[in-house]
Formats: C-alpha cells, structure tokens, sequence
C-alpha cells in the first residue's frame, strides 16, 4: 500500500536540510509512539516533497502544500500511521509546521519483468558494522553493484515470511542496469550521484554511502513489487531507497482520508 500524505504548509519559507530523512524518521516515531518498533518494520518513505528554492541552509519550501510519500505491505501499519498523523492539529518538522489534509493511495502499478525506475531517495547497498565498508563506492554498472542489491533484496524478502523458500530460489533473474548517460552526465557537470551520508542508530553514528539514479531492473514482477512498495537496498525504514516509476498515473490516486471525513464523522 503506498501513499501521499498531504500537509498545509503553515509557515511558508522554512527551511529543511537537504537530507531530511532522519527528521522523518523522528517524525514517524513520534506520532506513533509505542504502538509500532520503526527498527523491524519493512516500510520506505520519500523526502517532503513541494516547491522548493536551494539556500545555504539547506530547501526553503515555499509551496502552500507538501507530501510524503509512504509505503509498505503492511497495510495495518499503514493505516495507523494514518490515524495517528490525524490525531494532531499540526506537527514540526524541523522548522517546518504542517497541518495535515489528506491522504491519497496510489494505483498498483501493472510490474512486469522489466521496470523503469526513479530514486525518490537513496539507495544504500552496503549495511555492515564496518563504516569503512559503507562508505567505499562502488559503480553503479558492475555485477558487484547489482550482486548486493540482489542479496540484500532476498534476505529481506525472506525476512518478511510472505515467500516460499521455492519462490526465493526462484528469482534469480536479476540485474540492474543504470541509465549511463545519466551518469556521464552527472559526471561531466560536476555534480554527484553518490554522497555519504549519516545517520544515529542504537545511539551510535553510522556513515553510509546513498546512490541516486534512474536505471532499470529486470526481475521477477514480484520482486519488482516487493521493492517497489518496500524500499530497495539498506535501511529502507530509514528513509533510503523509495522508488518511483517515470511518467506516473497521477490520475490513479484516489483520496482516502481527509480533514473534512473527520468533520462529518
């Protein structure tokens, strides 16, 4: 199930760092208190998504609306992260203050063996104790780029008890083939596609390296569903890894939750 959650922005011109998504991860902890341990649950979330200006502080958001995208098989958590995010008046995010108006749920895409895809956030390929590990980059276009994807995609769909161990032995057909272009370009501008970035877990400091670019994935229609609606690579709970699909049915979504239901309830 994969949703947009859908705020008024109460003090427009706030501003947000550029990697934001531990300030989420906060956010969802705090609206869900202890009715849900964020560190098992399989779920992925977007960056706040508006109308943005780059500043030396970070994103000023100027937009009178912003979204975050969720999404997780787990439709209970799902719908309460919905009620609980309803139950407020209005919530901060850094200095950001939103007043949450409603919910959309995105149309299940048609998955075939071979899907385009976009980064809505970054995907980490490497999740060990080792920081120095995390960190080493490794190009998106060699078969150890896409190995560790692949392995870390069936341990997690292993993980989530909802496969055969046939099933698994049987998505082997696996490869992700990045968009080269993108990447020479994004090279020959002098911009990156890859960034460390840092995170606290268990009160320890993590450092990890986030990759972000288009590219496509063949695979087995349900592991390109289990990715698309849990996140792809490492810490997907942690904000890393959502994926989008380009030129996407805008018309599907349909509205679930509004401010206005609770009104006339």
């Amino acid at each position: 199930m994969r949703i947009r959650i859908i705020f008024s922005l109460k003090n427009k011109g706030a501003v947000l760092p550029f990697h934001h998504q531990k300030l989420i991860w906060n956010l969802i902890k705090e609206v869900l208190g202890s009715e849900a341990d964020l560190d098992t649950q399989s779920f992925c979330y977007s960056g706040l998504k508006g109308q943005t200006k780059v500043g030396r502080e970070g994103l000023h958001y100027f937009s009178k609306r912003v979204t975050i995208v969720v999404s997780s098989t787990d439709h209970a958590f799902i719908n309460l992260l919905i009620k609980r995010t309803f139950e407020n008046p209005h919530l901060t995010l850094g200095n950001l203050v939103l007043i949450p108006e409603k919910v959309e749920q995105e149309e299940r895409p048609d998955f075939q063996e071979t899907m385009k895809y976009l980064c809505i956030s970054p995907m980490v390929i490497r999740n060990e104790r080792s920081n120095t590990r995390n960190k080493e980059f490794i190009y998106p276009t060699t078969d150890q780029f896409s190995d560790l994807l692949y392995e870390s995609t069936m341990i997690r769909m292993e993980k989530s008890g909802a496969y055969t161990p046939e099933e698994i032995a049987s998505f082997y057909r696996f490869q992700i083939i990045p968009d080269v272009k993108y990447l020479e370009r994004i090279t020959q501008n002098e911009k990156k596609f890859a960034r460390i970035y840092t995170l606290i877990i268990d009160g320890s400091i993590k450092e990890i390296r986030g990759y972000t670019f288009p590219f496509e994935l063949y695979a087995d229609p349900k592991v390109q569903e289990f990715i698309y609606t849990n996140g792809f690579g490492e810490l997907s709970h942690h904000g890393f890894g959502m994926l989008d699909i380009p030129n996407e049915n805008v018309e599907g979504r349909k509205v679930i939750h509004s401010v206005s239901d609770e009104e006339t309830a």
